[in-house]
């Protein structure tokens, strides 16, 4: 590698990757005050970049941040030719797009269609000669920082076209055009600060098995509780600060390799390589958990046979087959400049908070750290979390409109959070409740809003279907997820299978088939509708991005030697280029390893599932993969491809819920398991670590944390938690995935589709048709409409919202949705430095106090019980809303006491 050059040596040519590296240490060893660097500005100029950049909040100006030092300088050395082509192209890759300012959008036309009278705009002595600004008709209105309010770069006015062009076009060239990003990205690179160390390792696997012990045992509680990344990150700094200290810095020789046990102080890209390595645990678990808890569990099919040989092979098979398809997808889900992933930048802004030395600002009259204000908001949430949690539990289940009259019946299922639908402008004031079905504080606010108009509208879906009582739904509870008899009982599979986990007629003659609630069916007509409306709608307005992207996946089937970066410019692309690649073949590997333990499992067990099956799962992912990333990377929402899957297996292999859960589990890593893996290598793509140390850490993560989710769950599954998966369980133990896996695999599975269309529910397979039709008129909305109104439009996040009820409801989804108008919308807005800097520690401070607390919380007064019994720890539960029932009655108001076909007649 190179020697890398201090900032003052750097020219500019943002296709060369030495125009991006920099020698951080010289830089930290010798401050660049304002007045030393770009000295080719005024002074006026220097100001307007730092106000343009929110830098104009700093204390002192004697020793500035070094990216802003990068930045001047860039400027001062871009000429206008290349920053006015810089910026077209910007204008044409981002016309589009929904995450780019409009004001941005608008000022960068502004800028390139603008003709300057002065002088020659091609002209570098003319564009850097200050003499000549001075005379420009169109400059800086003042010199001196006390007029500088006159000139506020917020307004995105024209005040100085020669800097501005060069400004906009450095941001798009150097770091990136969305502030987000840049609020929690570097726009430089130094590739000789160590990454992949032992002390990555050590901390890496010690706090991957914790993760994977707290988020496994967590998974089926109701609300769940996770060990956030934000508590993990916050615990691998001091963690590596203590290896730092402790290990004696020694080098040491295997082989050919050599390497330091101990290089040095613990750095950034450690601590970035260290989060990405306990990501996969990050928050959540693996799907296949759910099979397992399904097919073990007495509470469902019960499947003595499930031991761990086939527990290993299962979940090994299904989470490497998301890693090696993660590592696939990396041309159009991490490279690309549109791809977001909004959901990893928390995690980014509290590794730059943790490792990355600040300068002091006042930014709103707040002068606090971002370190300081994590810590602060960390402890705040995790002494509150014990009031709602456990002190007064009805602040975070707050039906309090329920309590006005608890028999009344109506009142409960409009209202009630519990098993009603949840309209109530106050339902919580708990963030572990109010972020459950989205986290407010990162997805975009367009995200939140595209959400909410859907769940409205399945809001009153809902209602009508019940209150009709269409397909008997007025019998039944109005948004449970489990599956019913026609008597308005509980439906077991045990009663309509054989020995063989197999559908038995003669059973199902007696007992009949299962039945959906109100809720259930409006989630699932929304799935059937999302995926003909998605692929439709994504063809009609990315054809040619897309297009280009399978083209690109050919190309790297093709040639594998060919660089993955080919055809990509952008900055953060550009310094990615500095590390090795890791080879397609490598992850085309994995999926190959993947699948051979995958026909081993369904070959030795009697899993009742063919081999051809898991092609099939293989192959529905290779063409969804693309819109549906796309979707995800943009905005932050993502579907799983787990309902298609249940329908076109239960077509295929009838009368059979143990192949279609099995089926599902490997069909669904499109963006379950895949999602966790792709999140790490695009945060390793904005943080500029070594791919290959990416590929080996997340390898190792995955094999250590299978496992260890495996014991978990094998101790709660026997006996560990009393009553696992009972819908009364005391603890929140209720299961809500395994059953609602359950219940898929029963009603699509064992009794099948066929009798589902025809007999029972025929109206869902006009979904499919509903969906592919109303993709056209969105298309046309969206490229024809006014852009002021349908920029921000996003049908597919709006037929999203459908998907958040049954079990869950509006009472969710109501207090978030505040908060990110507050947050994403109006203080993103009108106060967008304070924005970039603490909105997402905001995030990460409160989720990781809440991940925390949740955790003493159950061990110290949960586990072993001591409950508070008082009103406001009962009085959420005590009516209707936690008892909820259909409208009428099997018993008394159905023929013959039970509703739906009649006996001899079924489907």
């Amino acid at each position: 590698m190179s020697e890398k050059t201090p900032i003052e040596q750097i020219n500019s040519n943002h296709t060369d990757i030495s125009q991006h590296e920099v020698n951080l240490e010289e830089i930290n060893s010798h401050p660049r005050s304002f007045g030393t660097i770009g000295e080719g500005l005024t002074d006026a100029q220097k100001w307007f970049i730092l106000r343009r950049l929110h830098f104009d909040t700093l204390l002192s100006l004697h020793d500035l941040p070094p990216e802003i030092s990068f930045i001047l300088k860039k400027v001062e050395d871009t000429s206008t030719g290349e920053a006015s082509e810089v910026l077209q192209k910007g204008i044409e890759e981002h016309t589009s797009d929904v995450n780019i300012p409009e004001q941005d959008l608008e000022l960068w036309k502004e800028l390139v269609t603008h003709h300057r009278p002065a002088f020659n705009e091609s002209s570098d002595e003319s564009n850097n000669n200050p003499e000549k600004l001075k005379n420009d008709p169109i400059k800086v209105k003042s010199i001196e920082r006390a007029n500088l309010d006159d000139v506020d770069p917020e307004k995105h006015e024209i005040v100085d076209w020669d800097l501005q062009v060069r400004l906009e076009a450095v941001l798009i060239a150097y770091w990136s055009p969305y502030p987000e990003v840049r609020a929690v990205t570097f726009p430089f690179d130094d590739p000789t600060i160590p990454v992949e160390t032992f002390r990555v390792y050590v901390i890496g696997i010690i706090w991957t098995g914790i993760g994977a012990v707290i988020n496994q045992f967590f998974s089926e509680r109701k609300p769940a509780i996770s060990l956030a990344m934000a508590v993990v990150q916050v615990f691998l700094y001091p963690s590596g600060l203590i290896l730092e200290w402790i290990l004696p810095k020694w080098k040491l020789k295997i082989w050919k390799w050599s390497f330091d046990l101990n290089p040095g102080p613990y750095s950034y890209k450690e601590q970035m390589l260290a989060t990405i390595f306990c990501s996969v645990t990050g928050g959540s678990t693996s799907y296949v958990s759910w099979n397992i808890i399904m097919q073990k569990s007495d509470q469902f099919y019960d499947n003595k046979w499930v031991d761990w040989g086939y527990q290993i092979l299962l979940i090994l098979s299904t989470n490497f087959l998301g890693a090696g398809l993660a590592g696939i997808m990396r041309k159009f889900a991490v490279y690309p400049v549109k791809a977001v992933w909004p959901s990893i930048l928390p995690s980014l802004a509290l590794n730059k908070a943790l490792l990355t030395p600040a300068k002091k600002e006042i930014i709103n009259g707040w002068t606090i750290s971002s370190y300081k204000f994590f810590f602060i908001t960390f402890i705040a949430s995790f002494c509150y979390f014990w009031v709602p949690n456990y002190l007064f539990q009805a602040l975070s289940t707050f039906n309090w409109m329920t309590w006005i009259k608890p028999t009344n019946q109506t009142l409960a299922v409009v209202t009630g959070s519990i098993g009603g639908l949840g309209l109530n402008p106050i339902t919580s004031f708990d963030w572990n409740y109010m972020s459950s079905l989205h986290q407010p504080l990162q997805v975009p606010f367009y995200n939140s809003a595209n959400n909410m108009i859907g769940m409205f509208i399945a809001f009153f879906s809902i209602l009508g279907l019940w209150y009709s009582n269409y397909k008997w739904t007025g019998y039944l509870p109005i948004n449970d997820n489990g599956l019913f008899t026609n008597k308005g009982t509980r439906y077991t599979v045990s009663a309509v299978v054989n020995k063989d986990s197999l559908f038995d007629v003669e059973k199902y003659k007696e007992i009949g088939p299962p039945f959906y609630t109100a809720g259930n069916l409006v989630v699932y007509g929304a799935y059937f509708a999302i995926y003909p409306f998605h692929f439709v709608y994504e063809l009609g307005m990315n054809f040619n991005d897309m297009v280009d992207s399978f083209k690109s996946l050919w190309k790297v089937l093709k040639d594998f030697k060919k660089s993955n970066y080919d055809g990509f410019d952008d900055p953060h692309s550009t310094m990615m280029k500095a590390y090795p690649e890791v080879p397609e073949w490598a992850y085309l590997i994995v999926v190959i390893i993947s699948l051979v333990l995958a026909i081993i499992c369904v070959k030795v067990y009697p899993a009742e599932t063919p081999v051809w099956g898991i092609f099939f799962a293989l192959g529905i992912n290779v063409v969804f993969l693309i819109p549906l990333t796309s979707l995800y990377a943009r905005t932050g929402f993502s579907f799983g491809l787990n309902v298609l899957v249940e329908l076109i297996v239960g077509y295929a292999i009838p009368g059979n819920g143990l192949a279609l859960a099995f089926i599902k589990a490997l069909g669904y890593n499109i963006d379950g398991q895949a999602e966790s893996f792709i999140n790490g290598l695009k945060q390793g793509h904005y943080a500029k670590l070594p791919p290959r140390a990416i590929f080996r850490a997340q390898i190792l993560s995955i094999f250590i944390a299978s496992f260890i989710q495996l014991g978990i769950l094998n101790f709660e599954l026997n006996g560990g938690i009393t009553d696992f998966c009972d819908p009364n369980n005391s603890q929140k133990f209720i299961c809500p995935n395994g059953r609602t896996f359950y219940s898929a695999s029963v009603l699509w599975g064992v009794i099948g589709p066929k009798k589902v269309f025809n007999g029972l529910y025929p109206i869902l397979r006009w979904c499919f048709l509903i969906g592919f039709l109303l993709a056209f008129p969105c298309i046309i909305i969206k490229k024809y409409g006014p852009r002021k109104y349908v920029k921000y439009f996003e049908p597919s996040v709006i037929i999203g919202g459908f998907l958040h009820f049954s079990p869950y409801n509006l009472s969710y989804y109501i207090p978030g949705f505040y908060v990110s108008i507050a947050f994403m919308s109006y203080i993103r807005n009108r106060y967008e430095a304070w924005w970039q800097k603490y909105n997402y520690i905001l995030s990460t401070g409160l989720n990781a106090g809440i991940a925390f607390s949740s955790i003493i919380i159950f061990f110290a007064v949960m586990y072993h019980a001591k409950p508070i019994e008082w009103w406001g720890n009962t009085v959420s539960s005590n009516g209707l809303d936690a008892n909820m029932k259909g409208w009428l009655n099997a018993t008394l108001d159905a023929p013959d006491g039970y509703f739906g076909p009649r006996q001899g007649h079924f489907p």
